[in-house]
């Protein structure tokens, strides 16, 4: 198995695509926490996950909190003794708003949300990493994160800063042997569509133009493909880097 013994944080895990990585990583090996704000969902996928096997527990977490960030990581390494692998899965779309009619508190909650946690949680990790000089970071960033036809400016600018921040930190910590990598998925048939509640008409009449020329929707399960590939030493030369998964959408 790829990912024997090792622990890995999927964040966002109770639904979707963090729920289908949670899922394949234990089935790999893994010992797998499954964090999420929906507690009662992460149980669940826990349940999947021990139904099958495999080893994992649930850890409450809004990401956009900073304790809750701690408390999760710290409870892993005092759970498991340590962490090997990290993704950043958790996020929320905008509602499709361009700059003109873009509001500060939603702003504030889409990066919190969508780029904040990315960095903190890579900064609660990286002292872990760095002292057994191997890990693995992988952030789920967007086809919004390459395009700007995708999603509203908020959304779209969150997205970049993780395509960005993902860059970096590759190259800073490749000489300790960690690997931060990012996965651009395309349209996905996950729940995200929930945390949009209501859509600017003349934002996604102006993103119709990109929507449009999607090729098709991805499986959940897909990316979580992805997401072994780079969480395993198959991936060891690849740092630094976006790897887009979307059917070719971002081609057009």
């Amino acid at each position: 198995m790829r990912l024997q013994d090792k622990v890995a944080i999927v964040t966002g895990a109770a639904s979707g695509m963090g729920k289908a990585i949670a899922n394949l990583y234990a089935k790999e090996g893994a010992k797998v926490v499954v964090s999420d704000i929906n507690l009662d969902a992460a149980n669940k996928t826990v349940e999947d996950i021990t139904s099958n096997g495999g080893t994992a527990i649930a850890i409450m977490a809004n990401v956009a909190k900073e304790e809750d960030i701690q408390n999760l990581i710290d409870t892993t390494v005092n759970t498991y003794g340590t962490l090997d692998i990290l993704v950043n899965n958790a996020g929320i779309m905008d509602n499709f708003e361009p700059a003109a009619d873009i509001e500060d508190d939603n702003w504030e909650r889409v990066f919190a949300i969508n780029t904040t946690s990315v960095m903190r949680a890579t900064r609660k990790a990286l002292p872990i990493f760095l002292e057994k000089q191997k890990g693995v970071i992988i952030n789920i960033a967007s086809a919004g994160g390459l395009n700007g036809a995708r999603a509203g400016a908020s959304y779209t600018a969150s997205k970049h800063a993780v395509v960005g921040f993902t860059k970096n930190t590759g190259f800073m910590y490749a000489p300790n042997g960690i690997r931060c990598n990012a996965i651009a998925p395309g349209g996905v048939e996950t729940n995200i569509g929930a945390s949009m509640t209501n859509i600017n008409h003349f934002g996604i009449g102006r993103t119709q133009a990109g929507l449009a020329v999607n090729p098709r929707m991805g499986k959940s399960e897909e990316i979580a493909n992805v997401a072994l590939f780079l969480a395993s030493d198959e991936s060891s030369f690849v740092n630094g880097t976006v790897i887009t998964a979307d059917a070719g959408w971002t081609a057009y």
